[in-house]
């Protein structure tokens, strides 16, 4: 790759901050960096034409974790992570409406629900016994109760009489928040080149030189944020995880509002724009889902369709436009990478399938341990 003499000098040359990734967690630390070190060159790396992780294919759910998910990470957190882990989730949400404003991502608090399917005796009644001691260590974050049962009021089919109602959670356009988060970046004159990938870097003692294909650059710092593309950086404490998601065409007066979960987070849908978006199932084939390949599989695609047709547009005609999937970064904990790997080397990665609410936190974080 031959570069121009101004190609050379106005992106590659005396590089402060080179950030691979740039989603959620990528921009929001290049925005920070920025206010904190104003006369900086900061470069951001992204190896799709689009955020090509999760963060412009996500469902749009500004949550922190339902009821029966809650209940089921305190198996394998201790009380106080979760807790954490939850507040981390809300100051996120937070910090992402304080810094694009809800009318840029088109933030919607009409609450979110959890259902559960008929047969589904062991979650729905562990849920409804937790409630009130989930409450309780809820509320030095919320300073209220947070989750109350209600009467299932929307024609679903097939599920029990309560629904779990959470008045917090929201939905936003995903679209909109990536836009708005590009603009801002753009603005504050944080350079961006897409389509680069990088394919090794070699630290020394005052720089890192990083490789995109056969043209190689200095930089002082490199900063990862490319969460479920972050195995070969975290010695595998981050495996990908892909998330399949399907939208339906427009449906005619369409009375769903709101974000809802089944199955302890596994499955969740949303309205936008007349029609029902519905992703998950991950659950029917960990191994075959534990993977950074983009695509869909008939397994999951036909059990999303079936819980549309069945359960929750029981009476309604309607029609699949789209199908697509998203990379998450999972782990054996919860708890996101916020670490500096060496002398010039960060990264911010596994955000446990919650990078719309703990993204903009953690690209805060990840800027602040510079």
């Amino acid at each position: 790759m031959n570069l121009s003499y101004w190609e050379l000098k106005n992106w590659f040359t005396n590089i402060d901050y080179t950030i691979v990734g740039s989603g959620i967690v990528g921009l929001h630390a290049a925005l920070r960096l920025r206010e904190r070190f104003p006369d900086s060159k900061i470069l951001v790396l992204e190896k799709g034409m689009l955020p090509q992780g999760a963060s412009t294919k996500n469902a749009g759910f500004a949550c922190f974790g339902s009821l029966s998910e809650i209940i089921d990470d305190l198996k394998s957190h201790s009380e106080e992570e979760v807790i954490q882990l939850i507040e981390k989730r809300w100051k996120g949400l937070q910090l992402l409406r304080k810094n694009l404003g809800d009318d840029a991502i088109d933030f919607k608090p009409f609450g979110g629900y959890e259902l559960f399917l008929k047969n589904d005796d062991t979650n729905y009644d562990l849920s409804l016994n937790k409630m009130s001691f989930i409450n309780e260590i809820l509320k030095p974050v919320f300073k209220t109760t947070v989750f109350a049962k209600e009467i299932e009021r929307f024609g679903f089919n097939g599920i029990k009489e309560y629904l779990i109602f959470n008045p917090f959670e929201a939905q936003i356009d995903t679209g909109n928040m990536m836009q708005a988060l590009l603009k801002k970046a753009i603005s504050e004159n944080i350079l961006i080149l897409n389509q680069q990938t990088v394919t090794e870097y070699h630290e020394s003692k005052i720089d890192v030189q990083v490789a995109i294909g056969d043209f190689n650059f200095k930089t002082k710092k490199i900063v990862f944020a490319t969460n479920g593309f972050a195995s070969s950086i975290t010695n595998g404490a981050v495996k990908p995880a892909r998330a399949q998601v399907l939208i339906t065409e427009p449906i005619p007066n369409l009375d769903i509002k709101g974000t809802f979960h089944l199955d302890k987070g596994y499955y969740y849908f949303r309205n936008i724009d007349d029609r029902i978006l519905i992703g998950g199932g991950r659950n029917l084939d960990f191994e075959g889902e534990t993977t950074s390949e983009f695509g869909e599989t008939t397994i999951i695609q036909n059990q999303l369709e079936y819980l549309l047709k069945n359960v929750i547009l029981p009476n309604q005609d309607f029609k699949i436009q789209h199908r697509w999937s998203g990379i998450m970064g999972l782990g054996s904990s919860k708890n996101p990478i916020v670490s500096q790997l060496s002398e010039h080397v960060y990264c911010g990665v596994r955000l446990g399938g919650m990078g719309v609410a703990i993204g903009s936190l953690i690209g805060t974080e990840l800027a602040d341990l510079i």
